[in-house]
């Protein structure tokens, strides 16, 4: 999409169709326009909001078009010649007067080409963004329903009273994992570029025409919209319309659920209650210290001051989340999770945990904080996760919207009261499905999200071997999970085990993932990236549940071992190029393995398989290997069958050439180089992309010393 446009900050400038013909157009594009109205629509309002939102924006454009019709909009109005050039400020885009479609009036900002109204369409400017042969009335609702979702109003309740549910909460049908990623970078991107993008993806109006409509709209910079919308295509891809078309955002075909029927009947009884008091007192009674979780700050808190408000360490401030809100919010993290366990009304043990947690419990206890983790008591009150019984030990588990805490204390009083502090911030639904509640000879228990339907323990080293069912109890807490196996000898791989979880069909489709436990609060989340297709685009990380996923970790099981306890969120391993060894000797596959911390840094371990594996390259606190580091070049040393000693080197899909100097002088055209070597000596490698730039290689000698020899 082009970068600069010229636009017209006007108001929609189109005369308004006839109650007729708006009604006709409204029934005969409903669905569409509802579903332009809920993408354009803030995902913070919850999907069920913005399902009646949706509906009730597009059911009052008929009313506006009744509201605001005169006499110049009747059908039985007869045509008149106008001039373009007079009556539209886009001159350059009107017909000539002398044309038949200058009958009709002039063209309007977004009018996508010329078109021949029907002889009884209304005279005048038509909308923006109308289409060539299309209705003025449909474009006009269109251009209607845009600027109104784009300013929602901030109460539906009060100024949106139709459609109205009770007792009920609906949601579209939840979509697959390509799905719910596109709904995250929806969740992330501003109003505009959601506009810009459904306009253009959806209604494929032209660039031009997305422009004058959003600039109609009330969009300051509409050519800054067009812009992100061209970023989310392009990390998407081309199958982004099938994904906007698909139920994950249809707000014309629904699920409901009851809502939560405890506490409405609480607020009912509540509500009587207050009633009764307000007429045999006829005075305001004012409440205070209630928080909802609705009403709680979800986003990350302020650590700035150590001691936080007053009521940070208060166990009545506690902030629950209701049982069903994470199956109607568009965050799904530890936000939505609600408080669970047998104890979560024992207020002496809450305060406990805060006070352990400020720093004020007697005799102080044994603060643990994984690296990067602030160990400042919370600034606001924060919410309760978990408070209950596991195993030996009583456990209480907070989140203030950054960290995690979980506080133990021993059930019979012997041994230290422990707080373990973890960063948590940005969780979603696979980094925030887990968290470890108890660790004891006979394994790890996890409390599980409250969207996880199935869970699961494999052996990573077995891709074969089905998963093992594993049990759960009616609060979410795992049986014990065994620990990874000590190897039998010291060159051997551990065995590692991992949680295979699959989510509710409430939130997301057939998605399953696996979680490995790096002896932290939280799992890690394992991710693999298939080989190049030829010609292919780029493919992004998926989820290692697969066939070729599981086979792809078996191979990489043993690296996880020197991750343990540095602060990893999740590890990705990138299959980025395959080569074909000298002396016809097999196959190379080279391997870019990520770990990504909760800081934000990620450090790389680069390796090829012959199947052997052999580590060539490290680096830390680097982009390599991620969205925003896409292109990776490495290389090292191979011995032959034959004892003939090699350079080998290879670089992802956009490499064109590889040129090696220092102890190996070599060059090659391609992503790969394979050229005899005398030594062992430091080698420097150097990249040429598609695009002339140069990309700097990794060898042994960057950040890690050289691996064990490997030989095919």
């Amino acid at each position: 999409m082009p970068s600069h446009h010229t636009t017209h900050d006007t108001p929609i400038s189109g005369r308004r169709p006839a109650r007729e013909a708006a009604e006709a157009a409204l029934v005969e594009n409903y669905s569409g326009l509802v579903r332009l109205a809920y993408l354009i629509l803030p995902p913070a309002l919850g999907r069920h909001r913005r399902v009646l939102t949706a509906h009730a924006l597009v059911q009052r454009a008929l009313p506006a078009a009744a509201r605001r019709s005169g006499p110049e909009t009747s059908r039985t109005r007869t045509a008149r010649p106008v001039s373009p050039r007079a009556a539209s400020p886009d001159a350059a885009d009107a017909p000539d007067p002398g044309s038949p479609t200058a009958l009709s009036g002039p063209s309007v900002p977004g009018q996508r080409g010329a078109e021949r109204p029907a002889q009884n369409a209304p005279s005048g400017p038509s909308v923006p963004g109308q289409r060539r042969a299309e209705r003025p009335a449909h474009s006009w609702l269109r251009a209607t329903v845009v600027r109104a979702a784009l300013r929602p109003p901030r109460r539906y309740a009060a100024l949106v009273p139709l459609p109205l549910v009770l007792g009920l909460r609906l949601f579209p049908r939840a979509g697959g994992s390509e799905e719910l990623a596109l709904d995250r970078a929806l969740a992330g991107a501003p109003p505009e570029v959601r506009a810009a993008l459904a306009l253009r993806t959806l209604e494929h109006l032209t660039e031009d025409a997305v422009v004058r409509l959003l600039a109609s709209a009330g969009v300051p910079e509409p050519s800054t919209a067009l812009r992100g919308a061209d970023r989310l295509v392009a990390a998407h891809g081309a199958d982004i319309e099938r994904l906007l078309r698909s139920a994950e955002f249809d707000p014309c075909t629904v699920q409901t659920r009851p809502t939560d029927l405890l506490r409405r009947g609480r607020r009912g009884r509540l509500a009587a209650l207050a009633g009764a008091l307000l007429l045999a007192a006829t005075a305001t009674v004012a409440t205070g210290g209630l928080r909802s979780a609705d009403q709680a700050p979800a986003g990350p808190v302020g650590t700035t001051s150590s001691a936080g408000s007053p009521s940070a360490l208060d166990p009545a401030a506690l902030v629950r989340a209701s049982a069903d809100r994470w199956a109607d919010t568009a965050r799904v993290d530890f936000t939505v999770w609600p408080a669970r366990g047998s104890l979560t009304g024992d207020t002496a043990l809450l305060g406990r945990a805060l006070s352990a947690w400020g720093h004020r419990a007697d005799g102080g206890a044994r603060v643990t904080t994984t690296p990067g983790t602030p160990t400042t008591p919370p600034a606001d009150p924060p919410r309760l996760l978990f408070a209950g019984t596991v195993d030996d030990t009583t456990v209480v588990l907070l989140h203030d919207g950054r960290r995690l805490a979980r506080y133990a204390e021993p059930r019979d009083g012997r041994g230290p009261v422990t707080v373990g502090l973890a960063r948590a911030d940005d969780a979603d639904v696979t980094t925030g499905a887990a968290v470890v509640v108890g660790r004891t000879g006979a394994g790890t228990r996890f409390l599980l999200a409250p969207w996880i339907a199935e869970a699961g323990v494999r052996d990573l080293g077995s891709p074969g071997t089905a998963a093992r069912p594993l049990e759960v109890d009616p609060d979410g807490v795992t049986a014990p999970v065994p620990h990874d196996a000590a190897p039998a000898a010291a060159a051997a791989c551990p065995r590692t085990t991992a949680l295979q979880l699959r989510s509710s069909p409430r939130i997301v489709e057939d998605h399953a993932f696996l979680l490995a436990d790096l002896g932290e609060l939280t799992p890690v989340h394992l991710t693999w990236t298939p080989p190049p297709g030829a010609g292919a685009p780029a493919r992004a990380p998926r989820e290692a549940t697969g066939a070729r996923g599981l086979a792809a970790w078996a191979r990489s099981a043993c690296s996880l071992a020197g991750l343990h306890g540095a602060g990893v969120r999740s590890v990705n391993r990138w299959e980025y190029a395959e080569q074909a060894l000298p002396e016809r000797a097999g196959r190379a596959v080279w391997v870019c393995t990520r770990a990504d911390t909760w800081e934000g840094g990620g450090r790389v371990a680069l390796s090829f398989e012959t199947p052997a594996r052999r580590r060539v390259a490290e680096a830390t606190d680097t982009a390599a290997c991620s969205r925003f580091g896409q292109h990776v070049l490495a290389g090292g040393y191979w011995t032959a069958p034959s004892g003939t000693r090699y350079l080998l080197a290879a670089g992802s899909r956009h490499v064109v050439g590889v040129t090696a100097g220092g102890a190996v002088s070599a060059t090659g055209r391609g992503p790969v180089l394979a050229a005899k070597a005398d030594g062992e000596g430091p080698v420097r490698l150097s990249g040429r992309l598609a695009d002339g730039s140069d990309l700097p290689g990794l060898t042994a000698t960057d950040d890690a010393a050289p691996g064990p020899r490997s030989t095919a």
